[in-house]
């Protein structure tokens, strides 16, 4: 009998399993392996900080982002005091389930069938991967960090299939030797509906290989088609492809995040991946902490309504962050004449400070009032088309 069944061994799931035993609870972490989720691999600082990650697993180090306008305008954005450090899924996602197993997690590789409650509380059945044989995990509680359509999500928590989203594709290829338009410690974000016509795509270095992907919430949008244009347009097409990956990302929390007797979900299966950006490693990883929290103090109450504190605790520090990212999403990624605007802007260096302080430190920082009615008024004025897309 354990304590707790996490499905799903992403950031999320491995922290929430390493979490639960080091605070003395016996965990089951079950994953499918062999699936890595497309992702440019962007880990602010603050990640690096709260969860222990030392600079061996990173691939690069970036210091400037690169925004890339409808017509191939582009302003650097120097990241000051510190870097972005990018992570390799392939590689990253086993390290922390390495970690959660020596942490004590016992780590099964198999996916995941169903819940059933016989005696009234859950057995998790998954498929054994080696044996194809139905196994079972019996348990006191189950944290759903299977991803976006998450299954556990979709069988046991109300709305679970209502959440949007946007489906990622991207191509690793072999990185080449440093260019005009192509820099190793650099990442570039491209805003041209060409690419996505509501969301973005991007270039993102990995050392010896980089990232090259878009996204988008149309099912009309071929997005092996989009990439190829994006390698193109980069100067990209003729570097050697390395693997292929896709899957959809949710863009919005979900309202509710467990069935309200013993299932909890976390990361992807949740909703908490950050709208405008996409970033998701980060708020995967704080979504499976705090759900471990509420499956700790449920355990110990023995009140189901424990179950909530995940929710809450993460919405009570990134609630407003989210709330500006999908304002600008609905602002700014409607058409190329927004896009060429939100680039424009992008060129205030109160704009870029205010951003990567917040990006780093995963806080609205407070500023010179000044600043942020200087920022207000040029929203406003692109928006409203005050002033010309190409002024700086």
């Amino acid at each position: 009998m354990f304590d707790v069944v996490v499905v799903g061994g992403g950031p999320s799931g491995a922290t929430a399993a390493e979490d639960l035993v080091r605070s003395g609870h016996k965990v089951a972490l079950l994953d499918r392996e062999g699936r890595i989720k497309p992702c440019g691999g962007a880990i602010p600082p603050r990640l690096m900080q709260d969860f222990f990650i030392e600079d061996a697993q990173l691939v690069a180090k970036v210091n400037t982002a690169r925004m890339i306008s409808p017509t191939g305008r582009h302003v650097d954005i120097p990241i000051e005091n510190g870097f972005v450090g990018m992570v390799d899924r392939k590689d990253f996602d086993p390290f922390l389930r390495k970690r959660a197993v020596e942490a004590g997690a016992d780590y099964y590789t198999g996916t995941f069938v169903r819940i059933e409650r016989p005696e009234g509380t859950p057995v998790v059945i998954f498929r054994d991967k080696e044996t194809q044989e139905e196994r079972e995990l019996p348990c006191k509680l189950v944290i759903g960090a299977d991803g976006a359509k998450s299954r556990v999500g979709l069988a046991e928590v109300k709305d679970a299939d209502k959440v949007p989203l946007v489906f990622a594709y991207h191509e690793i290829i072999k990185a080449p030797e440093k260019t005009e338009v192509y820099d190793p410690v650099r990442c570039d974000v491209i805003y041209d509906g060409a690419i996505s016509p509501d969301f973005y795509g991007w270039v993102f270095p990995h050392g010896d290989s980089a990232s090259v992907g878009m996204g988008s919430e149309l099912s009309s949008v071929n997005l092996k088609d989009a990439t190829a244009a994006l390698r193109k347009a980069s100067g990209l097409e003729h570097c050697e492809t390395l693997r292929k990956e896709g899957a959809p990302i949710p863009l919005k929390p979900m309202d509710r995040w467990d069935n309200g007797k013993d299932v909890l979900l976390a990361g992807d299966a949740a909703g908490v991946v950050a709208p405008s950006s996409g970033e998701g490693i980060y708020y995967a990883m704080v979504g499976g902490r705090v759900a471990a929290t509420a499956c700790a103090a449920t355990l110990a109450s023995g009140r189901v309504k424990d179950l909530k504190l995940a929710r809450k605790l993460f919405m009570k520090e990134h609630k407003m962050v989210f709330r500006v990212l999908a304002s600008m999403q609905n602002a700014y990624y409607r058409n190329d004449d927004r896009r060429e605007r939100f680039v424009s802007l992008c060129h205030d260096v109160d704009v870029q400070r205010l951003t990567f302080e917040a990006y780093m430190n995963k806080k609205l920082v407070r500023a010179n009032p000044l600043a942020h009615l200087k920022i207000g008024i040029k929203n406003m004025a692109h928006l409203t088309g005050l002033v010309k897309a190409n002024h700086v």
